[in-house]
């Protein structure tokens, strides 16, 4: 990965898809239960910002497991689901939910950029990266209804049962846009990555 000057816009508008690997944006039970929704909604939200006047920086985050995991390195749940980026866009490789921690992304992202923020799981890697880094950075977060999500959770207090994924999708929204978020629809896409 190389850190090449760019242009102020593309360096302070940033596009952060997160997790949006192969193996959770198959479909389920292996997926997410909204993957092919969702796999629809982050090819346009990028065919948009790669179409922009002034394209945002584009980085892909892609979370690494262990050996035997959906995301074990170079399987093909592993893969970014949309295909390999082109050349100008950014790859950065994850360990941990925050993917500012141990990775170079912090060096990709300034601290007055903002950051659209899309992918997976909603409830780990999009909250850790949003609240406990991107926020914490001083950086504007915008998040796309529909364009993040996770598994149904299965609860083991209180007489267990299974939530939702719909429902902890709404849940970590909520969560967010208190912290600071700003949540936007589709219908504002075409509005984001041009000059405001």
């Amino acid at each position: 990965m190389n850190v090449h000057p760019d242009s102020d816009s593309e360096t302070r508008r940033i596009l952060l898809c997160l997790d949006a690997q192969a193996g959770v944006l198959s479909d389920p039970p292996t997926g997410v239960p909204s993957a092919s929704s969702i796999r629809r909604t982050l090819a346009r939200i990028l065919a948009k910002a790669r179409a922009a006047a002034q394209p945002p920086r584009i980085i892909h985050v892609r979370n690494t497991g262990d050996f035997g995991e959906l995301d074990e390195p170079r399987s093909p749940g592993w893969e970014l689901a949309l295909g390999a980026p082109p050349p100008n866009e950014f790859v950065v490789d994850k360990r941990k939910n925050n993917a500012f921690a141990g990775t170079k992304l912090g060096e990709l992202i300034a601290t007055d950029a903002e950051i659209v923020i899309v992918g997976l799981q909603s409830d780990f890697s999009v909250r850790a990266s949003e609240c406990s880094a991107a926020l914490g950075r001083g950086n504007s977060v915008l998040m796309i209804r529909g364009a993040h999500g996770t598994y149904d959770r299965l609860e083991v207090l209180y007489g267990g049962g299974v939530t939702p994924a719909a429902g902890i999708e709404a849940e970590i929204e909520g969560e967010l846009e208190e912290a600071g978020v700003s949540l936007l629809e589709m219908k504002d896409l075409e509005a984001i990555f041009d000059d405001r």
